[in-house]
This record gives C-alpha cells, structure tokens and sequence, in this order.
C-alpha cells in the first residue's frame, strides 16, 4: 500500500441535490424482484450450469415466486441459446412470468436473439451499451453522440424486427441499460435515457425499464441514493418508467445501496441468490427480501425452505453459501459463545405468537424460513473458540480439508443433542474413529497389491462384501483409479471420486499416513472417507473403502 498521503486514488464525488428526499422516507413495499442467476450469476461461474442445471434452477426461481427471471445471453453461446429454446418449447415458463434475455446493441445479436424468443408469452428484451468517460475513451473512442447513437439505432431496430414476434402473441417490454451507470455524468445518462424513452415510446400501462447498474461499486451507498433520486427527479416521462436498480458488491455494500437506493425512488431490484456474480457478487436478494421481512414487510418471495433453495444452489453453481451469510449461512443462528446462549435462552420463553419477535442476537425467526437455533456444546477449555475441526487437529493431528468439516460438525452436533452435554476432546476422537476409521462393512478390505507397466497402474484387491469374499483385479491411471475400476465388476453402486487429500501422521521414520477421500454418488449425495496406514497408499484405499461404507449406511 501507499504510504500517507495517499495519491494513487481518490474520492468519488458527491451529487449536487441539496433537497435530497431519500433519508427521511422508511420502505413500506416490496419492490419488483428480478432475478439474474442464470445470467449474470452464471456467467460468473468457473463451470457454467448445464441446461438441465440450470433447468432445475429455473423452477426453484418459479417456486420461490420471482415473476422476471433473466434466463441467459442467447446470442453469445449455443447453450445459452438451447436453453431459452426448452423454456419455451417445453412450455416450463408459467404464464404470470416473464423471461429476460440480455442483448448488446448490435443488430446480428438481436436478431438472434429474436429466434430464441420464438412462441414465448412474455418477454422483457433487456439491451445495454457502455456509458461511462472511460469506457467511451478506452474501449470505443467514440464522443458521446455516437454512444447515444448505438443505442437508439439498436432499440429503432428492435422495434422493428420484433412485430412478427408482437404479432404472434408475445408481450415485449424493453429494459434498457446504461452499463456503467454509476461512474457516467448524471447529465450524459440522463441524456442517453431520455433518447432511448424517445425511440421506445412507453405508456403508463406498458412502461420502460430503465436499468440503472452499479456496474462497479466506487462510492458509498448514499451517493448511489442521491444518483437514484436525481435520476427519478430529473426523467420527463417518470410515470412511464420503471427505474431498476442492479448493484454489484466491490465495496461491500451491494446490500446498503440497493436499499438506499429503493427509499430514493427505484422501482425494481435485480440481483442473485446469496449475491453470486462476478467479482465480489451481485446484490444478494434473499438478504434484501428477508430484511424486509423482518421489518413487517413481505417480501412476495418465498424464502420458508431457505435450506432447500442453499442446497439446490450450492449443487447447480459448485459455490459455497458462506457460513456467516446473513440468514443462509451456515452459522448465522448458531451461537458459540457461553453468553449469547444464555441470552438466547432466557429469550426465548418470553416470545409468544400476539407479539412481535424479540429475541436477543436473533432478529428472524429461526423456523420462519426453516431453520432452528443451535447453541454450539463448548469441545474445548474456551468457550467460543473451538471447533470440531480444530480440537482433532490440535489434539490428534487430523488436518481435515475445509469441506469435510460440514460433514463432521452435523456429526458431532447431532451427537451432542442427544447427549445434552459437553463432548471432551476424547470423546470427538472416538466419534471420529468410529465414523470414519473403524467401518468394515458392508466393504472390507482384505490385501491391496498394485503393479505398474509402461501405460498404466494394475491392483489385485481381495475383499469382502456383505461377508462374501472377493478377489478383483483393476487398471486405472493410478491406485485409486485402478482400484475404482476394479469395483466397476461387483454389484456395488457407482460413484464418482472429487477431492483427495492426504497428510503425515506423526513425525519420523513410522509415521503414519491419514488420507481423505471425497466421492459423489449417483444419486449425487456426497461422502468423505478416512484411512491410516504406514503406506500412503495403503491409506488412500482404505479412505475410499471408509467413503462408500459411509454412503451405503446412508
């Protein structure tokens, strides 16, 4: 970093609007929700979702109740494409939502896009070109003339192309977007949306959207309010216009300026489930919605299996909901410190279902969107500062990869629920050992022998399944995949491996080897395996053994 004074940035400037409104009004109405997942979260996705991924994501969109959802890029890949096509040919689109597609300003773009909108309903055609100083200098070196140009061409254009398409049945509302909203003069985007109205000609019933990003976030959250409200003050036809807001989360405060933004004026939210998108994310609309919610304000979307919605989100994007996410993550109702939970507990007997909810540390409900409370048992000497992860890592030695310590915690969770008591140190080792260490069935594993030649790894494995003894023989790239294959010939069900790890166990010449195995099953549930052995890879076979067990007792 610079040291003091610092001259490599500088601030953004303020908005000149002396009569700003915005920071005495309170919300009182949800706003028009639009969801960008499968957009614009799922461009930003190092494995985008295949059609069926995304198909299954659509639905939870449906179920959840978003009645705009931004389904894809249809001219920029044949996937996005196909997908918009068995949205439709499908009939999977009910009739009270309407699809959103993203299209540059670019006639050959249009047109395609046009295509994958055959035979739908309801459509909102969502068109963008860059706005800002630096992005007319930098990347199109054009004045600004020429930039109002591209978009008033491009919506002439789509207004054009699109009858045949009115004419069939289709509902088309434009939603239009000056990208990079934020850092263009108020003036200029006032001036490019003002030509845009003027090309669209909307009417108080069939209004325009004027999408006005955040493209990326340089300011605090009352700056973006008072270019909100300068904007909503300042647009000559405000009654035909929905004003739409779309922040990112460069600052951290994506959340902040989205509501801020709402009590200046905006009629309309996009952003993504748990704020997934590019860079720091997009807006998170389940933290928006349900902060709503806890303010007497229903959201209109349906968040009572927030559980659910986590584990389809999780297994369609590969992304992890982090655990201190406000109300979808995984510890945000768990309390570790001895004080807290006293707290809690005291509180909650006073709650009763005449009176608003007020339980200390809490702000929602825990049960409202289908979760519970949980008071964390103290497994170390300090309370607060422990986790099952840790004590068998500093106690025994196991290093477990970060995504294994879901799985154990549930373990050790449940096991001290039903004890109702603290877990020593020894105790969580035991769970450990028996849990992941000590399965011998219905898989035992008798020897384990590899060979190599010039290509490939060669392993006998005698085992035993279901007490019945086996002698197999496998060739795989490796041990692991030798020993997968060799189990490709038993009635044993099919999985998939995902994450191996491995460590010393001890120091010195009889030190142990500890393995870890993730695998992914057929029915797609995940497993760890653990395994110790002299041998490594004597270690990693039986932490492969230890992960099936695990999904067949499962």
């Amino acid at each position: 970093m610079q040291s003091a004074p610092v001259t490599k940035y500088r601030a953004f400037p303020p908005v000149n609007l002396p009569g700003r409104q915005w920071p005495n009004r309170t919300l009182n109405l949800a706003p028009i929700w639009c969801s960008v997942d499968l957009r614009d979260g799922n461009q930003a996705l190092a494995q985008p979702m295949s059609v069926e991924e995304k198909l299954e994501y659509f639905e939870m969109l449906v179920k959840i109740g978003f009645k705009e959802i931004e389904v894809g890029f249809p001219s920029a890949s044949q996937i996005e494409f196909e997908f918009c096509r068995r949205l439709i040919e499908e009939k999977r689109i009910p009739a009270d939502v309407s699809i959103q597609i993203l299209c540059q300003c670019r006639e050959d773009l249009i047109v395609r896009s046009l295509e994958a909108l055959q035979g739908a309903n309801r459509i909102i055609f969502h068109l963008y070109n860059s706005t800002s100083p630096k992005q007319r200098e930098y990347v199109f070196n054009a004045p600004k003339s020429e930039i109002v140009r591209i978009a008033t061409h491009a919506v002439g254009f789509l207004k054009e192309k699109m009858k045949p398409l009115v004419a069939a049945g289709t509902k088309v509302r434009l939603e239009y977007s000056p990208e990079s909203f934020t850092s263009t003069e108020l003036e200029f985007a006032l001036e490019i949306c003002e030509a845009v109205t003027d090309v669209w000609q909307p009417t108080v019933a069939d209004p325009i959207i004027l999408n006005l990003p955040a493209t990326v976030e340089y300011a605090t959250p009352n700056v973006h309010a008072d270019q909100i409200e300068w904007m909503c003050t300042h647009l000559t036809r405000r009654d035909c216009t929905l004003v739409s807001l779309h922040t990112h989360n460069d600052r951290g405060t994506g959340v902040a300026a989205t509501e801020l933004a709402m009590l200046a004026g905006a009629d309309r939210v996009e952003g993504t489930l748990f704020g997934n998108g590019e860079r720091t994310g997009n807006l998170d609309i389940v933290n928006v919605a349900l902060n709503l919610y806890t303010h007497g304000i229903h959201p209109g979307l349906d968040f009572s299996d927030i559980n659910h919605i986590r584990d389809v989100y999780e297994r369609c994007t590969k992304l992890e909901v982090p655990p201190r996410l406000p109300y979808g993550g995984e510890l945000v109702f768990t309390a570790f410190s001895g004080s807290h939970q006293d707290a809690i507990k005291k509180s909650l007997p006073h709650q009763r279902p005449d009176r608003p909810w007020d339980v200390i540390y809490i702000p929602i409900d825990p049960a409202d969107i289908g979760r519970s409370y949980k008071a964390i048992i103290r497994i170390n000497s300090q309370s607060g500062k422990g986790g099952v992860a840790y004590v068998l890592e500093q106690e025994y030695g196991f290093m477990l990869p970060k995504l294994m310590h879901k799985e154990i915690g549930r373990l050790v969770n449940d096991l001290a629920d039903s004890r109702g008591t603290e877990l020593t140190p020894a105790e969580l080792n035991e769970t450990f050992q028996r849990e992941y260490l000590e399965r011998t069935s219905p898989v035992a594993l008798g020897h384990f022998k590899t060979s190599e030649t010039d290509s490939a790894v060669l392993c006998r494995v005698s085992l035993t399944l279901d007490g019945k003894p086996l002698e197999l023989t496998g060739e795989g790239n490796g041990p692991i995949a030798a020993f997968v294959r060799a189990l490709e010939s038993t009635p044993l069900p099919r999985f998939e491996v995902l994450s191996y790890s491995e460590h010393s166990l001890g120091q010195g010449a009889g030190a142990r080897a500890v393995s870890y195995i993730q695998i992914k099953t057929a029915r797609g549930q995940t497993y760890f395996g653990a395994g110790i052995d002299t041998n490594i890879e004597l270690a990693s076979i039986k932490a492969l053994v230890s992960a099936l067990n695990r999904s067949l007792a499962k």
